[in-house]
């Protein structure tokens, strides 16, 4: 090769790399214009997608260790595909969850929605014990800004309600927060009705989070009429039943000790037989609907109400896709009916939740 061909394809080279790099920057800080666009549900006034992402199996809550690289692209993926709204906690990992999720949503921050949590003792080095005194409320938001890589949280739960601070306390440094900027948004998660309606009353509660789903709908009777009444959306955390609603899950499946639902009575080997008929259920509708079992269990929430934003989480893109497509599918009212004939034939067994988790549980 000459000076000039080599001057020449030198020359292409860095163009072509240019051209990569540009690319590459394009895609991290306009994402926008790749969007698909995704039904928009209100949340007490906040806006999100109709469907959210849970971002707390990326820190192995069900097993298996996940690289940051790839949990960020998947959080990512979420954003291109049109999800707008991300929930995390400063206990889940403690602090890897919000980390990456605001490393991966900062090139598009004024365009999402972020929902943390405080209300565990995670700044105090007891991460298992509640604790929402206002001083340390002030220390989680901040250190959540810190990780959050932001200067506003759009929705800040309290995580469980902490029976020994008054609800006064907790729902007043809120208003605090609110009022200095650096929270939008009160939520309240696995809150009872009286609670909900105490902290509503000093600081409007815009959602509250909660276990729901076809497994789990105890929250129909205990919470819906006082969300109703007051216009706070419902956010479902485990929407698809810890996969027991997907198919990925046999009566013959056992858990390893790191995986959440080898304590949960309603996954131990005697019960899980008997409870595979909730499964096979949302099998047979699925089918009818031409979906998938999780896609259905999804479609069924999405259909009950139009307050309810589900948020279910995963460590695959694939997956996520899969998820996604529910969100343009309904079903109607007399299908809703039908189903619930069907489902009212189903009695499940065991308790979703373990002894000391449900003792954390507001009644």
């Amino acid at each position: 090769m000459n000076r000039r061909e080599f001057l020449k394809t030198t020359s292409l080279i860095a163009l072509f790399a240019g051209v990569m790099k540009d690319n590459v920057f394009a895609r991290s800080n306009n994402m926008a214009t790749q969007i698909k666009k995704l039904e928009y549900r209100s949340l007490g006034g906040l806006n999100v997608s109709a469907i959210g992402l849970g971002c707390l199996p990326m820190v192995g809550y069900y097993g298996g260790k996940y690289e940051k690289k790839d949990m960020i692209a998947l959080i990512r993926h979420a954003y291109e595909q049109g999800v707008t709204f991300f929930d995390t906690a400063e206990v889940y990992g403690p602090y890897i969850s919000e980390t990456w999720v605001g490393e991966a949503l900062k090139p598009v921050r004024d365009k999402v929605k972020i929902a943390t949590k405080f209300g565990f003792g995670v700044e105090e080095g007891q991460p298992t014990a509640l604790n929402s005194e206002p001083k340390h409320i002030r220390r989680a938001v901040e250190g959540s800004l810190k990780r959050l890589q932001t200067d506003h949280i759009d929705l800040l739960y309290q995580h469980r309600v902490d029976s020994k601070i008054p609800m006064e306390d907790v729902a007043g440094t809120v208003k605090e927060l609110i009022q200095e900027g650096k929270v939008v948004h009160f939520g309240m998660s696995e809150a009872s009705a009286k609670s909900i309606r105490k902290a509503h009353a000093i600081c409007k509660v815009s959602a509250v989070q909660s276990e729901y789903s076809l497994i789990w709908r105890e929250p129909e009777t205990k919470i819906f009429p006082t969300l109703k009444e007051l216009g706070i959306g419902l956010v479902p955390y485990c929407p698809l039943g810890r996969a027991l609603l997907t198919g990925a899950i046999t009566k013959d499946s056992r858990f390893e000790k790191t995986d959440r639902r080898a304590t949960l009575p309603m996954f131990t080997p005697e019960a899980l037989p008997h409870n595979m008929q909730i499964f096979k259920l949302v099998q047979k509708w699925a089918r009818r609907k031409n979906i998938t079992p999780a896609q259905f269990a999804l479609v069924w929430m999405l259909s009950e109400q139009p307050w309810i934003v589900p948020i279910p989480g995963t460590t695959s893109i694939a997956h996520l896709d899969e998820l996604l497509v529910a969100s343009r599918i309904r079903l109607s009212t007399e299908e809703l009916n039908e189903f619930e004939k069907d489902y009212s034939k189903i009695h499940l067994i065991g308790h979703r939740a373990d002894p000391f988790t449900e003792s954390q549980i507001d009644k």
